[in-house]
């Protein structure tokens, strides 16, 4: 018998480049920390920013065949299908265009600079055939733009598995197992991108996985122009009439933080794209007008 309005088990911890927050009901501490540790395993495996992860030697040994295992294979494949989908501006190569811009310094690059970092990118150059990978000299990947969410998935995987139910929150990145224990939704809030303490908007999960992408981490205005981190892999600069941000639910977080990245990357047809896709959505634009399906009347 469930006991009215059970509290979950809190764990907060940093992961990822940012919090994390795990939330079991009845779960051991055994399980909290391997739920820890399997953040930790696959941040050291897919992290550009460590030397010693297994992303960073890909990179390393470009211009030669390498295999990789059924884990990076996964990553790789869905990374495929996300290119196919965007139309090409979802690229894991495309983390070479930071070479160009530096947007801690606020700096905006000269043309030879972006020509220069473009030089690198381009799924459709790299030879993979579901066990063997080659990068050409010179380009790399990054999964930056899956990994946390794969993550997010994978926690909440575990968690299943072991006969419990939660959710685990990687810096906005979030997974469930289903509804909380007493069958009630998760209620979530999320981020106002303008970087005030109050919420754009509460959210209801119920199942699968949230995730938010936005250009309020990085972007920056320069003479009345704002600079979105979000870049066109096709043109090196940052997407024109991009939204502010984006939230996307889907049966699994992987493909909410997927999507959102890409409707992102549609600029002004982003939330045309979303609607077609028929997902929940939220998308908050450049006045900072808040629309879609899962917007509260």
């Amino acid at each position: 018998m469930i006991e009215p309005n059970p509290e979950p088990r809190l764990c907060h911890f940093k992961g990822m480049g940012g919090p994390c927050d795990l939330a079991v009901f009845g779960a051991p501490d055994s399980l909290l920390e391997r739920l820890r540790s399997e953040v930790v395993r696959l941040e050291q495996r897919y992290s550009r920013y460590l030397p010693d992860s297994l992303v960073s030697d890909i990179n390393r040994k470009a211009g030669t065949v390498q295999s990789v295992d059924a884990e990076c294979a996964g990553l790789l494949n869905y990374a495929e299908h996300c290119y196919r989908l965007s139309d090409g501006v979802f690229d894991v190569t495309a983390g070479a265009l930071r070479r160009a811009w530096d947007f801690r310094r606020q700096r905006i690059p000269s043309p030879a600079e972006i020509a220069a970092a473009r030089a690198a990118v381009g799924w459709e150059r790299v030879e993979w055939n579901g066990e063997q990978l080659r990068l050409e000299p010179g380009m790399e990947l990054d999964f930056g733009g899956i990994v946390k969410e794969f993550a997010a998935d994978r926690l909440v995987a575990l968690i299943t598995e072991a006969g419990y139910r939660g959710m685990a929150n990687l810096a906005g990145d979030i997974a469930v197992t289903g509804p909380q224990a007493d069958g009630r939704p998760w209620m979530l809030s999320v981020r106002d991108p303008q970087g005030t303490n109050q919420a754009m908007a509460s959210v209801a999960l119920n199942k699968g996985g949230l995730a938010s992408s936005g250009d309020y981490e990085r972007g920056f205005t320069h003479k009345g122009v704002r600079y979105s981190h979000i870049l066109n892999p096709h043109t090196g600069w940052p997407v024109s009439d991009a939204p502010r941000a984006v939230t996307v639910i889907a049966d699994h977080c992987i493909m909410a933080g997927s999507l959102a990245t890409i409707a992102m990357l549609k600029g002004k047809d982003a939330e045309s794209w979303l609607v077609k896709l028929e997902v929940p959505f939220l998308l908050c634009d450049a006045a900072m007008n808040v629309s879609g399906t899962l917007v509260t009347p």
